[in-house]
C-alpha cells in the first residue's frame, strides 16, 4: 500500500471518536485474506444524527477535505451531521489516506443490513467492525463496475474455502 495510506490511522481517529460504522469495500476483503491492493478505506455509518456530528468530529481530527477525479487538490470542506446524511457518497482525501463514506452501498440497505453479518476484526489492537465476505460480494456484484469485476473471482474463491 502506499505510504501515505495508514488505514490504521483513519480507523483509530474515527474508533476514538466511537463511530458507528461497518467496514466495506476492498479493505474490507483485505481483511478477509484478499491479496488485492486497495488505495482507500470505504465505510458505511449508522446514519443516527448523534452517530454523524461524531463522523463529522472525527472528519475534523482527519482534516478531510473533497476529493473528485477532476480537481488536482481536494477542496476543504464544511460539514455538520445534517450535511453529511444530505450526500449519499463522499470521497475524501485526509491526513492519512483516502476515505469513502457511503450510507447505502450497492446491493445493500445501508448500516443495519451490513452490520447484521458483520465480524469484529482485530487489527494492530483496534477492534473494528467489517462487513462479511458475503456480503462485500453482494455489493461488489451490484455494483458492477469493472475493478470489482476483477476481484469477484478472489473473492468467491476466499469464501468457498470457508463454506463447509
Amino acid at each position: 500500500m502506499p505510504g501515505d495510506f495508514r488505514p490504521h490511522d483513519i480507523l483509530r481517529v474515527l474508533i476514538g471518536r466511537e463511530v458507528e460504522f461497518v467496514v466495506i469495500g476492498g479493505f474490507a476483503a483485505n481483511m478477509h485474506g484478499s491479496p488485492l491492493p486497495t488505495l482507500d478505506i470505504d465505510i458505511t455509518p449508522r446514519q443516527s444524527l448523534p452517530n454523524l456530528q461524531r463522523l463529522s468530529d472525527a472528519l475534523r481530527d482527519l482534516d478531510a477535505k473533497v476529493r473528485a477525479v477532476e480537481l488536482d487538490e481536494p477542496l476543504p470542506f464544511s460539514h455538520d451531521a445534517t450535511s453529511l446524511a444530505a450526500v449519499h457518497v463522499w470521497n475524501l482525501h485526509t491526513l492519512h489516506g483516502d476515505l469513502d463514506i457511503s450510507f447505502v452501498p450497492s446491493g445493500t440497505t445501508g448500516f443495519d443490513d451490513l452490520r447484521r453479518d458483520a465480524v469484529v476484526e482485530d487489527l494492530r489492537g483496534l477492534s473494528v467492525v467489517v462487513a462479511s465476505l458475503a456480503d462485500v460480494i453482494r455489493s461488489k456484484e451490484a455494483a458492477g463496475r469493472d475493478k470489482d469485476r476483477r476481484a469477484l473471482p478472489v473473492l468467491r474463491e476466499i469464501l468457498a474455502r470457508r463454506l463447509p
